[in-house]
């Protein structure tokens, strides 16, 4: 068992989640490497020594060139605004030293190409933070696919809905400021991973962005409240997406439905322990989706619990996270998703937002 000290960047709602999963993980999953909390970042000395105090660091900065570059930080978290990424990995990266970052993986395209580079460059363990494909009942389905058991997919749906902007009246905050703020860059993410990594890559697209609240408090609002898109994927399966921070009524809309030529799969993230199967399987007259609830024979759920339909939650999902993150620096071996992941999705993005300008299908693999 080998110490790890762990820098993160970033105490706001990503900031505490890490801190909480880097200090739980060890005794839930009896990894080889043991966090130690070293340094915690913010961008002010007060805010930067309230989550030291808070989440249990042993020291704090506001400046993350002095967490980077400090010796006694041997692996570091970006969960800081995406403008900040780029930077802040690449330099981890130069210094030596692994990085797991916060979706999406840079504020555009262009920057996570960057970021892969970089990484590459410095053949340095990296993870991006796609935590909701981690849950037991998503991997479960993941499994399901892959063995063919709901036969060759034909369709996927896909939805990733939030009503945290519904309000028409709510003011403008950083949130309606950006494109990388918008729902294609803050949520769209997490869907179109679900579905490369549940289906495969997305080969073609035909997209529709829309801004629904122009102005918040008549300030103008420079980013998309909702999003759709129509996509063909690598294996001839089709598919449709569809993004919303408006949709009234939904609190986490993380959900998909797959169907195959065999059986189908749904599964909605409001009710994160339960996947639903369907398989051709039996008397016509039995036949319907069965409820499976998440337990110890799932992926990643038996080092929570041990009695099956007892559950996990979202803090859980970033404690696995931590899991495959230090598993990947005690093996030396990148586990999924990689940079590598977060930028095929910021491909998708800006084939999606090119799609909608040009009101017109358009091939993924020319971005």
């Amino acid at each position: 068992m080998t110490n790890i000290r762990i820098g993160i960047i970033g105490g706001g709602y990503m900031g505490k989640a890490h801190a909480v999963a880097f200090a739980a993980v060890g005794g839930l999953f009896d990894t080889a490497l043991r966090p130690v909390l070293e340094v915690v970042c913010a961008s002010t000395d007060t805010s930067a020594e309230r989550y030291r105090a808070a989440f249990g660091f042993n020291r704090a900065t506001s400046d993350w060139r002095t967490l980077v570059n400090d010796p006694d930080v041997d692996a570091v978290v970006i969960a800081s605004p995406q403008v900040t990424h780029k930077d802040i990995a690449i330099a981890a990266f130069q210094a030596g030293k692994p990085v797991f970052c916060e979706k999406p993986l840079g504020a555009s395209l262009e920057e996570s190409r960057e970021m892969v580079a970089a990484a590459k460059e410095a053949s340095a363990i990296n993870m991006v933070g796609f935590n909701y494909i981690r849950t037991p009942a998503s991997q479960y389905a993941r499994q399901l696919v892959a063995e063919g058991r709901i036969g060759d997919v034909t369709y996927f749906r896909g939805e990733h809905t939030e009503d945290f902007l519904a309000d028409a009246t709510a003011p403008g905050t950083w949130r309606t400021e950006g494109m990388a703020n918008g729902t294609m860059g803050d949520l769209a993410p997490h869907m179109i991973n679900a579905a490369r990594g549940l289906i495969g890559p997305i080969s073609s697209l035909i997209a529709n962005v829309e801004t629904v609240h122009a102005t918040r408090g008549g300030v103008p609002v420079t980013n998309d409240d909702q999003a759709q898109m129509m996509c063909k994927f690598e294996n001839g399966a089709q598919g449709h997406l569809f993004f919303s921070r408006i949709a009234t009524g939904r609190k986490m809309g993380y959900a998909y439905e797959i169907h195959g030529t065999l059986g189908a799969i749904r599964f909605d993230q409001e009710d994160q322990n339960a996947l639903w199967l369907y398989t051709s399987e039996g008397p016509e007259a039995e036949r319907g989706f069965r409820k499976i609830l998440a337990g110890p024979a799932h992926p990643d759920y038996l080092p929570f619990c041990q009695g099956p339909g007892h559950g996990t939650g979202y803090q859980d999902q970033i404690i696995i996270e931590a899991n495959d993150f230090l598993r990947a620096i005690h093996q030396n071996q990148n586990i999924w998703p990689t940079f590598e992941e977060g930028m095929e999705v910021n491909r998708v993005v800006k084939a999606a937002l090119d799609s909608h300008d040009k009101r017109a299908w358009v091939d993924v693999k020319d971005y």
